[in-house]
């Protein structure tokens, strides 16, 4: 089979296209063979030795779909043929974060899903609606379970709730989407006017662009009366937690999932207490999740926003193209037919 490796030494210049044996399903264990993988930004920054330091060679990507091809002795959660994603931790099945089940993640401390086929334990997947194409649901196991927990999940949010998601990448907009399914208000920002209309087409109800107003928290702020919005899917790190923070009520959420812009700032911890605000840290979901979150887009038929695909061979374009900032939604690639 193919498979795309980090060879030698992390960098964009150093992926290989390789040849590996097609893994046989163990006990417990079963071999999917994928149709569609997807990239986060966690990714991007793993390639480029920013993400941890794995040992190499490394096979990349966390998010895929695939038809289970075989199963092992003992498999009793999926069959032959289903058509499944693997979850991002496969060993973390419910309940909270521990050290446990954030150990082992695919496309890091395991190998990923850029490769024709993956060996996976039968608890470390889920069944993906009919509704949905392969390559949608190979977008769902990172960014949507991040946005699904940080708004449904940690932050409890309700219908008439106000939402600020930070520009217009994979988390933000299915943020933007779960939102609006739930009823809540969204406010969106990014540095493009055109991608601010995509947004609107969206559901978006209010735009900043925090190019042209360097102070969009306050802007945010104004949106609701001076009270402050409900929730802030911080993606941005270390350059937007300030403004993420100007723009919170008192008592709200910030869910914080992303370092894009950095992972070290000065920050005014009086502002924090004074919000009485709750500052989340966010690490994709668990399988559970997962699941109900599936429930609900399926319900509601939400499909992914894609921007663009790329061939398994050209992982390479695909991660430049992320690095570059100009998607809008999620980049997909493209594994089997």
């Amino acid at each position: 089979m193919r498979a795309i490796e980090i060879q030698g030494a992390f960098g964009l210049d150093n992926l290989a296209l390789v040849e590996r044996d097609v893994p046989k399903a163990g006990p417990g264990q079963i071999v999917v063979r994928l149709k569609a993988a997807c990239l986060n930004f966690r990714d991007f920054a793993t390639v480029l030795g920013l993400g941890g330091q794995y040992p190499l060679p490394l096979v990349p990507l966390s998010d895929s779909v695939g038809t289970v091809s075989e199963v092992g002795e003992g498999v009793t959660r999926v069959a032959a043929g289903d058509r499944v994603c693997p979850t991002f931790f496969p060993t973390w099945h419910a309940g909270g974060p521990t050290i446990e089940g954030l150990s082992k993640a695919l496309g890091g401390s395991l190998d990923g899903c850029a490769q024709d086929y993956l060996l996976i334990g039968e608890d470390g997947v889920v069944k993906v609606p009919e509704y949905m194409t392969d390559m949608e649901a190979a977008m769902l196991p990172c960014a949507a379970l991040t946005a699904w927990r940080a708004l449904m999940v940690e932050g409890n949010l309700k219908a008439g709730d106000t939402v600020l998601v930070q520009g217009t990448g994979g988390v933000s907009m299915f943020a933007l989407q779960f939102a609006k399914a739930a009823g809540a208000r969204v406010i969106a920002t990014s540095s493009s006017d055109e991608k601010l209309e995509r947004a609107k087409a969206l559901g978006a109800d209010d735009v900043i662009n925090y190019k042209s107003t360097p102070d969009w928290g306050i802007a945010a702020r104004g949106f609701t009366g001076g009270v402050g919005v409900d929730h802030v899917v911080e993606v941005g790190g270390a350059e937007t937690f300030t403004q993420s923070l100007s723009a919170i009520r008192v008592g709200g959420h910030v869910a914080v999932i992303g370092l894009l812009s950095g992972m070290m700032k000065d920050m005014n911890v009086a502002t924090m207490f004074s919000q009485n605000a709750r500052i989340h840290g966010i690490t994709v979901g668990n399988r559970t999740q997962f699941e109900d979150m599936l429930k609900a887009m399926a319900l509601h038929e939400i499909h992914p926003v894609i921007d663009k695909t790329f061939a398994l061979e050209d992982l390479k374009a695909g991660l430049e193209h992320m690095g570059s900032g100009a998607h809008f939604g999620k980049i997909g690639i493209e594994i089997a037919s």
